[in-house]
């Protein structure tokens, strides 16, 4: 070990972890941890759950799960709450999505019936695809903020839970630029009495958490919390925040292959990548303003890792195009079609096809418990502000001003195990072979 390593708070007690809409996603991630809680499943493709870290040498042999090696709250103490547009409980919204079998849902019917969602934040100006009725009136936005968090104390005190982490599983809103209102706190709180058109309601949610003291995760690609005013709000607080955007299909294979392409320095000429998608997201994003929103996070990840400006002759000018259509057949089912042009030694051309047939929700929800967990144990640790080292979950990582964000999946995990084993004061691995020379 090279320090004592970082004074972490217990997680005892019960972790609420509130969810911003009770679509797909939410209902997929609710039901997998009841199902698991059940002992009917296992939590493939949670980290926290089935990843280990190694300590020390590689001749140690010494790899313990992340849940046994840091003070992770349990699966158990897990209390789960939701805001959505439309009433339907957990189990009625897990049906409607469809994205599992009709008779798990039925299993777990009695734990996902029991969650019924809080009327929501919602305007349609922000997401014109979608229209409810369990919605929230107020006379401006800073009244809303209110409700909502009344909504997180009522609940907090309703369950009995110890701590709190929200996560926005909600549908994607429209392309919004920072402007005058998202730069200063004050700017913002006025903006809030003002019905600023430029706060959405996912800034309302973003900051009734931070006001709260509970840690905010974004699974979409909208501006929320990545603005100025909330960031400082955040390192004011001691609150943890991250990126946006879950990485999970089409985006995760390129953090993949992009980084291969690189390493061993072949040229891109051209990504071609189209999506077809059926469910909830797929006619939000059918929209051309939401769209747009997650066009921009999509589009930045080549350019951050293949650095075009330090590799001109491999990857100036690459033609880069990004599609999504919304396909009601496909449901949940989201197939991401990729062609690629790249070339090689001498200039001479080749091709990489890629047919990923995802289960979009299947991927999202064990990030979203990787990320309340994680979350949880950075305010915990007394980490406030943004979490870089949460980059692996997020197509847009959020970053300290003036650094770009690390999109390679291989770098972002290092720099996640990196910063668990400094929590721990464990030495960190550089894989530098230096255990050779002692």
């Amino acid at each position: 070990m090279t320090e004592k390593g970082v004074e972490i708070a217990p997680a005892s007690g019960k972790l609420g972890i509130l969810l911003v809409g009770l679509g797909a996603v939410s209902t997929t991630f609710v039901a997998g941890v009841e199902a698991i809680r059940k002992g009917n499943a296992k939590p493939i493709g949670s980290l926290t759950q089935m990843g280990t870290i190694r300590l020390g040498k590689r001749t140690d042999n010494n790899c313990p799960k992340i849940k046994d090696f840091v003070p992770l709250a349990g699966l158990d103490d897990i209390v789960f709450g939701a805001w959505d547009i439309f009433a339907d409980s957990a189990y009625e919204a897990a049906l409607h999505a469809g994205v599992l079998e009709k008779s798990l849902v039925e299993d777990l019917r009695e734990q996902l019936d029991s969650l019924k969602p809080m009327e929501a934040v919602f305007s349609q100006n922000y997401v014109k695809r979608l229209n409810g009725t369990n919605v929230k009136n107020g006379k401006n936005k800073m009244e809303l903020a209110e409700q909502i968090i009344k909504d997180i104390a009522d609940f907090k005190a309703e369950k009995g839970c110890d701590r709190l982490v929200i996560v926005w599983a909600a549908s994607t809103e429209i392309f919004l630029e920072i402007g005058d209102v998202h730069q200063t706190i004050e700017a913002f709180e006025k903006g809030l009495y003002d019905d600023d058109a430029g706060i959405a309601p996912s800034m309302i949610y973003a900051y009734a958490a931070i006001k709260s003291g509970v840690p905010f995760a974004n699974g979409a690609p909208n501006l929320t919390v990545d603005i100025p005013a909330l960031t400082k709000l955040a390192e004011q607080n001691g609150v943890p925040i991250c990126g946006k955007d879950f990485k999970t299909g089409q985006t995760f294979m390129k953090t993949i292959i992009a980084p291969g392409l690189k390493s061993r320095m072949l040229g891109l000429e051209g990504w071609y990548s189209t999506n077809i998608l059926g469910n909830r997201d797929g006619e939000v994003l059918d929209d051309p303003e939401s769209f747009k929103t997650k066009e921009e996070s999509k589009l930045s990840v080549l350019e951050h890792i293949l650095q075009p400006d330090v590799y001109p002759d491999l990857y100036k000018d690459f033609s880069h195009v990004v599609r999504i259509n919304y396909y009601p057949p496909r449901g949940d089912n989201k197939e991401g079609w990729d062609a690629i042009d790249i070339f090689g030694w001498l200039g001479y051309k080749m091709q990489i096809k890629i047919d990923f047939m995802c289960r979009d929700s299947i991927l999202a929800a064990p990030l979203c418990l990787d990320l309340a967990l994680f979350m949880d144990l950075a305010q915990r640790a007394k980490m406030k502000g943004i979490q870089e080292w949460l980059s692996f979950y997020f197509k847009a990582p959020q970053t300290a001003p003036g650094l770009y964000p690390e999109h390679d999946i291989f770098i972002q995990l290092m720099k996640l195990k990196n910063t668990l084993r400094h929590l721990k004061g464990e030495d960190l691995i550089t894989h530098l072979g230096l255990e050779y020379y002692d």
